[in-house]
């Protein structure tokens, strides 16, 4: 088993340089700067803003405001997920405006935002929050209608209070599926997230320096922020990966 998951990642790992191989050749294939550059000019360039306290700034406030934004969601929506699923009507009261929010894009939500707001300083945790909200909505009550009937009934019977079923019956069974889609959203609240503060341009901010790169035609900086930006959705998703892991062990 070991051995196939060390060949897998290897393969993986393959198929990843293949690519970065190709898009180096293409980019000295188009020697223009402004048009393209390979992923050794963009690493590059990467490297050389790490010393610099504002970068570590922008990315900092950048990241605070998402992962605020997701954890909003994620608190908020299991919550009325879970009264939702006890509560039938309260789920067909909410059901319209988690429709809503699904169907609107994100360019919308961000105008609006920034009409409610005024300012663009916090819009990047409103609009994270909106996108989200309907992922962790539809894994919360996926999950929870998922728990063991049979459990449930003999919970019934015992007369098990409702702590204890939500500890060992309904947790349980919710888990898994917020794990499973916890990939999808954290990828769409970075994208979301960056976009808002794109459009908003809120200083000192990541999405106020992909703004610059673009002002300024710097290929190079567009192409080390959007890595980072990947490498910080790729963090997140792994830590919080490990701490439902984590609950799920203990439970």
């Amino acid at each position: 088993m070991d051995r196939q998951r060390n060949v897998k990642k290897l393969r993986q790992l393959l198929i990843i340089l293949l690519w970065l191989l190709i898009w180096e050749l293409a980019a000295r294939a188009a020697d223009n700067s402004i048009i393209l550059v390979g992923p050794t000019e963009s690493l590059g360039r990467l490297v050389s803003m790490l010393p610099d306290p504002q970068f570590w700034s922008s990315v900092g406030s950048t990241l605070l405001r998402i992962m605020a934004g997701f954890l909003m969601s994620v608190i908020l929506t299991s919550l009325l997920g879970a009264l939702a699923h006890f509560h039938p009507w309260l789920r067909e009261l909410l059901s319209p405006v988690i429709a809503l929010m699904k169907a609107i894009p994100v360019a919308s939500f961000v105008i609006l935002v920034l009409i409610w707001l005024r300012g663009s300083r916090d819009l990047s945790i409103v609009v994270t929050f909106i996108v989200v909200t309907p992922m962790i909505w539809d894994a919360v009550l996926g999950g929870l209608s998922a728990a063991d009937t049979q459990l449930l009934e003999l919970a019934e019977v015992y007369r098990l209070s409702l702590g204890r079923r939500l500890r060992y019956i309904y947790l349980p069974a919710l888990l898994p599926y917020i794990l499973s889609s916890i990939s999808s959203v954290i990828g769409m609240a970075w994208k979301s997230g960056v976009a808002a503060e794109l459009i908003g341009q809120p200083t000192g901010s990541i999405g106020f320096y992909l703004y610059q790169s673009k002002v300024f035609l710097d290929t190079s900086g567009l192409f080390a922020w959007t890595f980072m930006i990947i490498l910080l959705s790729w963090i997140s998703e792994r830590l919080i990966k490990a701490l439902i892991g984590f609950a799920e062990r203990r439970l």
